[in-house]
């Protein structure tokens, strides 16, 4: 997380178009009615949420990525392994290449999915050292109904098993 902390302030400049594209391939696949509940995994400073035209809360560890995020919704400080939601709040989960970043995938997994209802998408960085051990607890965890392979990430488009 101190990395994150240290690069917020050249996030965009490093990552944000690729992270928009990603989140573009997101919104353009799912129907998403102004009604729905988004949660962002890991949203980072924030900087696609407004493309989504529902009610988006985003989560982050980095309080440096928080306090840059200049949008209209909601977005807080932390962790994947401990959402402070209640049990099936969120119509749609998505986590854009943050799952690697997690300091217990399968907790964070695992709280995702419980605070989920029954959209997930999860943008995966190829080259992470611990793909493989995303793709199997996705797998486990979710229903994969579509993978879509992007430059850098593979998105699994998921639903509640």
């Amino acid at each position: 997380m101190n990395y994150y902390n240290e690069i917020s302030k050249g996030y965009d400049e490093l990552h944000g178009e690729e992270q928009l594209k990603k989140a573009r391939i997101i919104r353009d696949k799912i129907e998403f009615k102004r009604s729905d509940k988004l949660l962002d995994v890991g949203c980072g400073n924030g900087a696609y949420l407004d493309i989504f035209d529902c009610d988006v809360t985003g989560i982050d560890p980095s309080e440096e990525f928080i306090e840059q995020y200049k949008g209209t919704h909601q977005i807080m400080i932390g962790k994947a392994e401990a959402l402070d939601f209640v049990d099936d709040y969120f119509d749609i989960v998505i986590s854009i290449t943050a799952i690697h970043n997690f300091d217990d995938i399968k907790k964070g997994l695992e709280e995702i999915k419980r605070v989920g209802k029954t959209k997930f998408v999860f943008s995966v960085l190829k080259r992470s050292q611990k793909f493989e051990e995303i793709e199997k607890l996705i797998n486990e965890l979710f229903s994969v109904k579509e993978k879509v392979e992007e430059d850098k990430d593979i998105i699994f488009f998921c639903e509640n098993q």
